[in-house]
């Protein structure tokens, strides 16, 4: 194990929160100056930790514990019936894993898909300047999953490849091809690769109880959620 007890962390003062209004909200980072090994990673995402760009982060608000870190146990994982059949309907779809990179056809699809699909949310208006901030990091665990259909780009994962498991970064994906459900479809195939790499668990971020966006990730059963220092499994 690292030494965890010797990185240093800095709070941000408190800023309005991105999912619950008129909620303060207060972040710990680690200090940007750490290298990003993917062995510390590893170690922070057991304690809830998620990558931003450069930046391993998680809540630590006072007075709320809203932010609950999730993540699917891959090997105990069952879909279930609907889950089946959007696994069949995006049989066709070829994935294929890259280098982060900056590319127009990625940035053209994450534009779309932020206007059409989150014009309400902080990320908005997209930007390159944004999209490569946030996305594009040259980063030794990092990937694009690219999701095609005839060689046309239909959605991008990234995603890191951790010691511990797969942690599902960001997703987007095409607005128009809604009946593929392609923003569950890449969580499936995320676990189903992580199966396959023998890692541990796909790490989906956090989930908020009272956040109507966050409620697909209970979907997937069972799920364990970080809750009082400990992962507890919901069947």
């Amino acid at each position: 194990m690292t030494e965890l007890a010797r990185l240093k962390f800095y709070a941000t003062q408190p800023h309005p929160c991105s999912y619950l209004p008129d909620e303060q909200a207060t972040t710990l980072f680690l200090d940007p100056s750490q290298p990003m090994d993917g062995q510390v990673y590893a170690e922070l995402s057991e304690m809830g930790f998620r990558r931003s760009g450069d930046h391993l982060y998680r809540p630590h608000c006072q007075g709320c514990t809203a932010c609950v870190p999730a993540r699917i146990p891959a090997a105990d994982f069952s879909p279930n019936r609907q889950q089946r059949r959007i696994i069949k309907r995006n049989a066709d779809i070829q994935v294929t894993s890259v280098r982060p990179s900056f590319t127009e056809e990625y940035y053209a699809l994450y534009s779309r898909y932020i206007e059409q699909r989150h014009a309400d949310g902080d990320m908005y208006p997209p930007s390159r300047e944004q999209f490569s901030t946030f996305l594009v990091r040259d980063l030794p665990f990092c990937r694009f999953f690219e999701f095609r259909l005839d060689g046309q780009l239909l959605a991008l994962a990234v995603t890191d490849v951790l010691p511990n498991g797969l942690s599902a970064v960001y997703t987007f994906y095409e607005p128009g091809e809604e009946r593929r459900s392609l923003g569950r479809f890449a969580i499936l195939w995320q676990i189903a690769e992580t199966v396959r790499l023998g890692l541990h668990a796909v790490y989906l971020g956090y989930w908020i109880k009272n956040c109507r966006k966050m409620n697909y990730k209970t979907q997937y059963r069972p799920i364990e959620l970080f809750i009082n220092q400990r992962w507890l499994s919901l069947v």
